[in-house]
């Protein structure tokens, strides 16, 4: 159960790694990805933000999950330069893929091919 106070932090953080993201993203993983802040979890002692990221336009998606840890140190000092003045200690950040909308379009395929099948069965029962 997160309390108020990491609610708070989670959230600041998301917003300011999410304008970092879009000053020095192109320069780490380039123009074609889109990556989206899809949600920050903080530990309960705020040492530690889990960034979960969505990742666009781009086949190997842990692979610029991969570029961007290799770009931690500079990726967490914009972040630090943003928050500074709102949080004691900076924490330390984590990336994680966050693959549920794409498990969403998956889904919702398979949904419209076994439909046009009739596989789906009928709305009315008999």
């Amino acid at each position: 159960m997160e309390t108020k106070r990491q609610k708070q932090v989670a959230e600041l953080v998301k917003r300011n790694f999410s304008i970092v993201l879009q000053q020095e993203g192109s320069y780490i993983y380039g123009s074609q990805a889109l990556v989206t802040v899809t949600q920050v979890v903080m530990s309960p002692d705020m040492s530690l933000a889990k960034i979960y990221l969505s990742v666009y336009n781009q086949e190997n998606k842990q692979e610029v999950i991969l570029e961007m840890e290799n770009e931690l140190i500079r990726l967490k000092q914009a972040l630090a330069y943003r928050i500074k003045k709102h949080l004691r200690r900076i924490p330390d950040i984590n990336f994680y893929l966050d693959d549920t909308l794409d498990e969403m379009y998956r889904l919702n395929h398979l949904f419209n091919e076994l439909h046009e099948a009739n596989q789906m069965g009928t709305d009315e029962e008999e």
